[in-house]
């Protein structure tokens, strides 16, 4: 892997990185990425920047196809200098608010601190020590001197680097075995196959009652057919049907924007983020619902979203729905499908005005958009087509609920899982499974989920065609018994039960804290009072029966 022989000390690859470089390390070589790949990079630049300073080798492989993995070879300028055979990890300066970014009329690009690190107390009881939250950077005054060396240097972590080094190099042998069984190689026909039927059912049966004015009927099954087609739309997204990035990308927008009105582009970028920086709370998108949802109590201190680049304010709305959020949650899955809108069409604006779009350029964002037109036509039409706004509006809602089914389903395998971050010497097996679980399913109905409520084998594996993934669950539960690893999971009702416990832990902490100032504000106002009897020379007996008459003692 490349042709540069040069060993890079720790502090040698400190310093490149303080001067703005994006350096990761794979397979024991230091990646140099351009920036220029940095900006067309198809999962984002997020995917990358999350790993600078650490090593991404098990992140790389599990991502990428073996085709892609040939040609990091250029972008290696060296191996590492390792310390008892393990790469003692920095973190990312976007992990400690700091980005990259060009400036105006200034030809290199500058750091600037988006925002600022809060390190966890060590007796918190919320989340670990080695966890680094973000809020948002107030100073009117840009610094722009750039992170550290002291920023770059991670918190104590509970964890044992050589511990991690040993499940991590575990971990690629069980990637070696799962190929070597042939679970990368879809199953076209007893996989997909039963698919299409079923997608062809479902929408068949919904042009049919539509065609006889039974028009809830119709809009529950034309939502029971968007539940299920969403399900082959991720495997493309995560190139797990053709193993094509082309072929996979416009079948995906087929099936995502012309069908779905859902950016297939905006949501690769965010599931991407999502498997890496698992249940970070400053980094994870797939968590950060401010201000319908919080699943830990660090969020009520407003934090910073690496991704969204916004503060989640916890303000007097967000308290107001969080401290029902548990009693609220069903309600609000209901309508979770045009946040989904909300945040695919913001994206596509976005990059609109983006110069450096990811990988497809054109092409894939004007397909998108085109989709999006074709998608909001023909629905548009058949809400049109219902008669009254009042059954169009019916029609809307309860095609929109069906879905919910699905929304739920994706935050079981979170939302009830810790969300501390343990530091980047952990690794990515270790993390992954500490961070998500299965839904236990029946076979027969296992349809009902996509597969996906494998999740655990899933997040190790995201490439893994999902109808390959029971068959690769048993060798993931072998690996965890040997490894002593959790591997977690709970029926469908459990699972359900757990993040409402969740949801109402956050909720009685939120009610707590307004007792808490309730009381200090009740405090606050007994000492002023002292102080103005003071002042004013309020005699005891003229506090009696629970009044109190100031007396001013006038000196002549």
């Amino acid at each position: 892997m490349g042709a540069t022989t040069t060993l890079w000390t720790r502090d040698q690859v400190a310093a490149r990185i303080l001067k703005g470089e994006t350096l990761i390390i794979y397979q024991r070589h230091l990646l140099s990425i351009p920036k220029k790949w940095l900006d067309a990079h198809p999962g984002g630049n997020l995917a990358l920047l999350h790993f600078v300073g650490r090593d991404a080798t098990d992140e790389i492989e599990a991502n990428h196809q073996e085709d892609t993995l040939k040609l990091i070879p250029r972008y290696s300028i060296g191996r590492v200098e390792l310390a008892d055979n393990i790469w003692e990890p920095f973190v990312p300066p976007i992990m400690t608010g700091w980005i990259h970014r060009p400036v105006s009329g200034a030809k290199q690009d500058e750091w600037y601190k988006e925002a600022v690190p809060v390190f966890s107390n060590e007796d918190s009881k919320f989340y670990p020590s080695s966890s680094i939250l973000l809020k948002e950077n107030t100073c009117s005054i840009s610094n722009v001197s750039g992170p550290t060396l002291a920023s770059l240097q991670a918190p104590p972590s509970s964890l044992s680097p050589k511990q991690q080094a040993r499940q991590s190099a575990a971990y690629r042998k069980l990637h070696k075995r799962i190929i070597q069984a042939g679970l990368y190689k879809t199953r076209y026909i007893t996989g997909y196959g039963p698919e299409i039927v079923r997608y062809l059912f479902l929408v068949a049966m919904s042009a049919y009652a539509y065609s006889h004015a039974w028009f809830i009927t119709s809009s529950v099954f034309l939502g029971l057919f968007w539940h299920q087609l969403v399900f082959s739309a991720h495997d493309l997204g995560h190139m797990g049907v053709t193993h094509n990035w082309t072929y996979d990308r416009i079948i995906a927008t087929v099936i995502a924007d012309y069908i779905g009105g859902l950016s297939i582009g905006w949501w690769v970028q965010n599931h991407n983020v999502h498997h890496l920086v698992t249940n970070h709370p400053s980094h994870d998108p797939d968590i950060e619902h401010i201000p319908f949802f919080a699943i830990s109590p660090a969020f009520l201190d407003s934090l910073w979203s690496s991704y969204y680049k916004r503060t989640m304010k916890f303000d007097r709305f967000a308290k107001v729905v969080l401290s029902v959020q548990h009693k609220l949650f069903y309600i609000v899955m209901a309508f979770a499908r045009f946040n989904l809108y909300a945040n695919s069409y913001t994206y596509l604006y976005q990059k609109a005005f983006d110069t450096k779009r990811a990988r497809g350029g054109w092409w894939a964002w004007r397909m998108e958009v085109i989709g999006i037109m074709f998608f909001w036509t023909w629905f548009g039409r058949v809400l049109y087509g219902c008669g009254s706004w009042q059954t169009a509006l019916a029609y809307l809602i309860v095609s929109h609920a069906v879905t919910s089914p699905l929304h739920v389903q994706i935050v079981l395998s979170h939302f009830s899982m810790p969300t501390g971050d343990l530091g980047p010497v952990e690794s990515f097996p270790h993390r992954q499974m500490r961070t998500t679980t299965d839904v236990i399913c029946a076979e027969p109905i296992e349809f009902i989920h996509g597969g996906l409520h494998l999740q655990v084998t899933h997040h190790l594996f995201p490439r893994l065609p999902r109808h390959n993934l029971r068959r690769a669950s048993l060798l993931v539960k072998q690996f965890a018994k040997e490894e002593g690893l959790t591997y977690s999971e709970f029926g469908f009702v459990d699972g359900n039960q757990e993040v409402l416990n969740t949801l109402k832990h956050v909720a009685e902490q939120i009610k707590i804290m307004g007792n808490v100032v309730k009381v200090e504000a009740k405090e606050a106002i007994e000492k002023k009072m002292d102080a103005t009897d003071v002042m004013f020379g309020l005699s005891g007996k003229d506090k009696s029966n629970g009044h109190s008459s100031r007396v001013i003692e006038t000196t002549f």
